[in-house]
């Protein structure tokens, strides 16, 4: 028996060998991104080691302090931290949904679409703010939102406020999230759509034409044909955004924040600048990345657990 699992596993990886040689072109192909990723992905792990310690940048590495979890208790017990996390935790959930449910509704709409050139017309406008940098796309929001800007103007226009009193929308700590969720979904609802345009070319046209012969109209070809057939994309992208959860950004929130929305705008990447930079506490702001990483290696493989026993689409 024994021998029989042997020589089995020796055709095993035969075979396996065979494989990698017919798609030696391949391998080398992606030889310089697993390089990448090593490189500038894995190494640099080795820095998590300095929230164990209290760093000091002129000690060698050898010669610092070790001090535990002190700052992982510090960042569990500081106020400002637990607000950040509030913020992270919520600007991902808007963006989550808000990204998911545009992106998909725009595709659907888009594939019913028969007028190509309109089509066209619609994709390039909703895809050309994703290739501006969040620099500019700052700029253009801070403008329209500003007192003298076009949606001021817009509101006493239409009589919803008198002149004079205008809003200063980044100025109110409680808009800022709903800005954020708007502005991200103004930049990138257009890219975002691709992937589900070119999942439902996949799609049989059988399927629509058996549809309509049973009388289905186009909302319900949409319900019952495209959405179940772009099912396992949506699942993957799902799993994805949902490892993301911890990264709800950094130039949105740094580029708009202020002193008047700080408590609403600051999230984990913001405060790890502040601290690692301003501050020079690069073992508090260590402390303060690695729970985020931690935490969405968590989230991913919880998802990928979960769609794994619903049966549906995986990651891996």
């Amino acid at each position: 028996m024994a021998t029989t699992e042997k020589g089995v596993s020796a055709v095993g990886m035969r075979q396996f060998f065979i494989k990698l040689g017919r798609q030696r072109a391949l391998l080398l192909m992606s030889l310089p991104f697993v390089v990448w990723l090593f490189v500038f992905k894995y190494v640099p792990i080795w820095g998590w080691s300095i929230a164990f310690q209290d760093y000091k940048p002129a000690l060698g590495f050898w010669e610092q302090t070790w001090i535990g979890l002190d700052h992982f208790q510090f960042l569990f017990g500081d106020e400002r931290f637990l607000r950040v996390l509030r913020n992270t935790l919520a600007m991902s959930t808007i963006n989550l949904v808000l990204g998911f449910g545009t992106a998909i509704t725009l595709a659907l709409l888009l594939n019913e679409v028969r007028r190509v050139a309109f089509k066209r017309v619609v994709q390039t406008v909703s895809y050309l703010p994703h290739f501006i940098s969040w620099v500019v796309a700052a700029s253009i929001i801070q403008n329209t939102l500003a007192p003298d800007g076009i949606l001021n103007q817009l509101l006493v226009w239409t009589g919803f406020i008198d002149e004079g009193n205008e809003i200063l929308f980044l100025g109110i700590p409680e808009y800022f999230w709903g800005i954020f969720g708007v502005g991200t979904v103004w930049k990138d609802i257009g890219w975002n759509t691709i992937v589900y345009l070119a999942a439902m070319t996949t799609i049989d046209p059988s399927q629509y034409e058996a549809a309509e012969m049973d009388g289905a109209g186009r909302f319900k070809r949409m319900i019952h044909v495209t959405l179940p057939g772009i099912r396992p994309v949506i699942v993957v992208l799902l799993i994805m955004n949902i490892g993301y959860l911890m990264e709800s950004g950094f130039e949105p929130q740094y580029l708009l924040g202020n002193g008047m929305n700080v408590d609403y705008s600051e999230n984990i990447d913001i405060f790890v600048l502040k601290y690692g930079i301003a501050q020079s506490n690069f073992s508090l702001s260590i402390a303060a990345g690695m729970f985020k990483t931690i935490v969405s290696f968590i989230l991913l493989f919880a998802a990928n657990h979960i769609a794994k026993r619903t049966g549906e689409s995986r990651l891996f």
